[in-house]
Parts: structure tokens; C-alpha cells; sequence
């Protein structure tokens, strides 16, 4: 994928897809989001922009710059919009706690925002926003609560990040593109 001139030469989006670790390398020998990126991006020392665990998939944000990953990373700097698949049956009263936050050894974990989107059997569709990524966080956030019927904690069965900022996921499942100067402008313009 060449460089053409509107792009960004600051950062990068791929669309991860589920399997691959965020990380430069791995002991265990698995698979890594740099196998499926041009070389260059490992040589050049380009870093993802916070992370999304093996199990996730979506949008992840690439750059060679330490204050772009700071000020994207920092808690209550930039929302992330996730499209979530949790087993059992959520509730409004589970969505009025997730958005109330729950407490873990990681601290408050909590949505700023979360809709349910879908049904499918045992199974709810929700889109969730938080504006911190704690290890786990949506997991954690979930796991925490017991499906009403069961009694079994709830479980994030998928995770998509679909948007960072003012950037939505536009690329298929493996993909990656530059972002234009524009999109670049739009997402670092309003962060401190």
C-alpha cells in the first residue's frame, strides 16, 4: 500500500482480527498483529496505540509518535465505541450498573455509555463506549454481573472495537490504510 500525499504520515488503523497478540513478539511463538502488517512497520519502530487482547478484533491505531499514543491512551481523553456479543440475558438493571461502574482490583470499571443492539438466542448485542481501556475492561465490566435466570456471570463471547475518537472502523478484518491528513486533524484536534 503506497503513501499518497493527503495521507497521514503520523498513524495508521488496521482492523485486527481475532487470534493475533498486540505485541512486538511473543515467548509462545504466537502470532503477533506484526505478521500480518509490512515489515517496515517493525523495523520502523511503528507502536499500536494502546491494545485489544487475543480473543478481540477491530479497530487499532499504529504510530511512531509517544506523545500521539500518550494523549490517545490517557483515561477521559478519547472515547472507544465497542460492539459486543455477552452470553445470557442483559438486563436494563445490568446496562444502569455498567454505567455505574463496578469495582475490581483494576479499580472502577464502567461504561459511559451502552445500548442494546440485538438478540440472538441466549445471547445480547450491546454497543458499548468507555473513554479508559483498563486491562480487560469490558470483560471484567461484564463478567462481574450474573445473568438473572442462571445465576452464571455474564460473558463477552465477541469484542469488536469499532471506533476511536472521531474514527470509525471502515476496513475489512486484516486490513490496514493510512489515515488521511484530514482524519488525523478530526481526531487529535479536540485532545489535550
Amino acid at each position: 500500500m503506497n503513501s499518497k500525499l493527503n495521507d497521514s504520515k503520523k498513524l495508521f488503523a488496521l482492523n485486527k482480527p481475532k487470534g493475533y497478540l498486540v505485541t512486538r513478539s511473543d515467548d509462545l511463538g504466537r502470532k503477533t498483529v506484526y505478521d500480518i502488517l509490512p515489515q517496515w512497520v517493525f523495523d520502523e519502530q511503528w507502536m499500536p496505540i494502546g491494545r485489544l487482547d487475543l480473543e478481540s478484533k477491530g479497530l487499532l491505531l499504529f504510530t511512531q509518535k509517544g506523545e500521539i499514543n500518550n494523549v490517545l491512551t490517557k483515561p477521559g481523553n478519547c472515547n472507544k465505541i465497542y460492539e459486543i456479543w455477552v452470553r445470557g440475558y442483559v438486563t436494563q438493571e445490568h446496562i444502569a450498573q455498567a454505567l455505574k461502574g463496578v469495582d475490581s482490583k483494576y479499580g472502577l470499571l464502567k461504561a459511559l455509555m451502552v445500548e442494546k443492539i440485538g438478540m440472538g438466542g441466549a445471547k445480547t448485542k450491546l454497543r458499548i463506549q468507555i473513554n479508559e481501556g483498563k486491562n480487560r475492561h469490558i470483560r471484567r465490566l461484564f463478567g462481574a454481573m450474573k445473568d438473572p435466570k442462571f445465576g452464571t456471570p455474564l460473558k463477552v463471547v465477541n469484542l469488536t472495537r469499532v471506533s476511536i475518537g472521531t474514527l470509525n472502523l471502515d476496513i475489512k478484518s486484516g486490513q490496514w490504510r493510512y489515515l488521511t491528513i484530514e482524519e488525523e486533524k478530526r481526531l487529535l484536534k479536540n485532545l489535550k
